[in-house]
């Protein structure tokens, strides 16, 4: 049978609903849709689509240490972008986060996004027990 563990961190916004920060199952870790909410002030910050992605970018790098894992080990990332206008933007600061051994990505325009965010990415990344 598999376990899973759920994982919470305070070095990223706590979970808005009826979800965790992240589920490990099975190898893997399963990080929820962050978007650029400052977990030290709850509030959404206010830089533009970049200012957003780094701090997505920096939510689920907190969490996926949190986890034992890294965005070094990340397989599949989604992003959600209210504007695919706004993909050059948000894909050069994703750029820096992901140098080598990129993730397989699918990027989605969609309507609208929790708290007026302009983007959000999800994770699936895989960790090492017992390390």
């Amino acid at each position: 049978m598999v376990e899973k563990e759920i994982i919470f961190t305070k070095s990223a916004p706590a979970a808005i609903g009826p979800y965790s920060q992240a589920v490990k199952a099975g190898g893997l870790v399963f990080v929820s849709g962050q978007i650029g909410m400052d977990p030290s002030s709850g509030k959404m910050v206010e830089s533009g689509i970049k200012g957003e992605t780094k701090q997505v970018l920096e939510n689920l790098k907190a969490i996926l240490e949190a986890a034992g894992s890294s965005l070094g080990e990340v397989v599949k990332t989604t992003v959600f972008i209210v504007d695919m206008n706004d993909f050059a933007e948000m894909n050069a600061i994703y750029s820096q986060y992901f140098t080598k051994d990129l993730p397989a990505r699918a990027t989605v325009e969609v309507s609208t996004l929790a708290k007026g965010a302009k983007v959000e990415i999800e994770a699936i990344a895989i960790y090492i027990e017992n390390q």
